[in-house]
């Protein structure tokens, strides 16, 4: 079996993980990896693929991994952050990123939670007619130095995963842009507040095509255009595109690139790169996912009625999404010797199965890999964007501890903790004991 660069890279993090421990048989059963070398290159790819004449600030949705020290290690790559609860805007400030590089975005945020915001100077997206009355009160009294926007629905449809497309014609998400008087009512909002200066607009992530996203930032440009036309002044200065450019987990390949993505946003937006508007970019899975792997033991493996199965202690409890939505969200499934040696041989087809104490949960059905037994390692690739970082607490299992890794010229592998393997003290005390 002929393995990729990336597979051998894997293979050799996995080695010597093994080697030291980091995922052991007896008291490491599951761990997650972050490859800090791959995150750097795609957050230097993002950056190149934007023209460097256009002034934009690209941020990372926390919400794809909100992990402090991955947090740290993208500021000191010169990301900003977006955020969508209080959660996220904590973490995001204890990983030091200054506050107007934040966006905060949640679809309901509370008066405390804009308050707070508005003080530090965080940029802030409306996301209704609602919250833009809100914060018309609480500016009259706190000036705020926060950019301040409005999250549209352009309404441009779904992509083949629905849950993840936010520009349908009834998202939960912003102002529809189409709605009967809508249109007429937002230029009234923008003529009514000096302080409303940006645009922000987000089509969907997994599932979307760059196509189909392509299209509705071109909306939201288009209506920036029409509302600095129709006031006769030049009071949108910014539009926030969003994020969402989908994943291929099918291979090591990296499809799409930004590269080809903004190829499409100049086709369908050019209105985007006339220097006219700032822009701000929110992705996150497209940065984090090849990125990432988790590795876990296989525990025991049997057959049931001709099927073979393999009991590892990576189910639901970190790869939800792909447990309950088997379609929309497969992984791949790597196989290897207790040595993290990848394994060959004859493929047979096998259930991937988790810890959990529900019969759905598998990572993988009918899945051709070489046959797996008792102390065997099996990797689940892609993951470094959702997974391991956003646990499921099924069963209390505990979090797994999570590693950042550089390998150096030398082919040396250094290892970082992350986070830390969590303690059944720490469970119980999570559990109110």
């Amino acid at each position: 079996m002929t393995l990729t660069q990336a597979a051998k890279r894997r293979e050799h993090i996995l080695r010597a993980a093994v080697r030291r421990r980091l995922i052991d048989p007896e008291n490491a059963l599951l761990a997650g990896f972050v490859d800090l070398d791959g995150m750097a290159a795609s957050v230097a790819a993002l950056h190149a693929a934007f023209p460097a004449s256009l002034p934009a600030l690209h941020t990372f949705a926390a919400k794809a991994n909100c992990l402090v020290p991955v947090l740290k290690e993208l500021r000191t790559l010169g990301m900003g952050c977006e955020v969508a609860s209080p959660g996220e805007l904590a973490q995001a400030l204890a990983a030091g990123f200054a506050p107007d590089r934040i966006v905060f975005d949640s679809p309901a945020k509370t008066r405390a939670e804009l308050v707070h915001s508005l003080d530090l100077g965080i940029a802030v997206n409306a996301d209704n007619f609602q919250e833009l009355d809100r914060i018309d009160e609480l500016i009259a009294s706190r000036p705020s130095p926060s950019r301040l926007g409005v999250r549209i629905n352009p309404q441009v449809g779904g992509g083949s995963i629905g849950a993840m497309s936010t520009a349908t014609q009834t998202s939960k998400f912003g102002i529809a842009l189409e709605d009967e008087g809508n249109r007429k009512r937002l230029l009234h909002a923008f003529q009514q507040r000096p302080w409303l200066t940006w645009l922000h607009a987000h089509v969907g992530s997994q599932g979307c095509p760059p196509d189909l996203i392509a299209r509705g930032v071109a909306k939201a440009v288009d209506f920036a255009d029409e509302v600095n036309a129709a006031l006769g002044r030049r009071q949108v200065v910014g539009i926030d595109i969003g994020g969402g450019m989908p994943v291929n987990f099918a291979s090591d390949e990296t499809s799409p690139t930004y590269e080809a993505y903004v190829a499409r946003l100049q086709k369908y937006a050019p209105g985007l790169f006339t220097g006219a508007y700032q822009v701000v970019t929110e992705f996150g899975r497209s940065l984090l996912a090849k990125n990432g792997f988790m590795a876990a033991y296989v525990e025991y493996t049997k057959s049931s009625g001709g099927r073979s199965i393999a009991i590892t202690h990576a189910g639901a409890q970190v790869a939800v999404r792909t447990v309950f939505m088997p379609d929309s969200w497969p992984l791949r499934i790597g196989a290897h010797h207790p040595t993290g040696v990848t394994k060959s041989g004859e493929l047979v087809e096998q259930d991937i199965a988790g810890p959990c104490c529900f019969a759905g949960d598998m990572v993988a059905e009918a899945r051709p890999l070489p046959p797996l037994a008792p102390g065997d390692i099996v990797t689940l690739l892609d993951t470094g964007a959702y997974y391991f970082s956003t646990p499921f607490r099924y069963n209390s299992l505990p979090v797994p501890a999570v590693y950042g890794v550089r390998v150096d010229a030398t082919g040396n592998v250094h290892f970082h903790l992350v986070r830390p393997a969590e303690t059944t003290d720490q469970i119980l005390a999570g559990s109110g004991a």
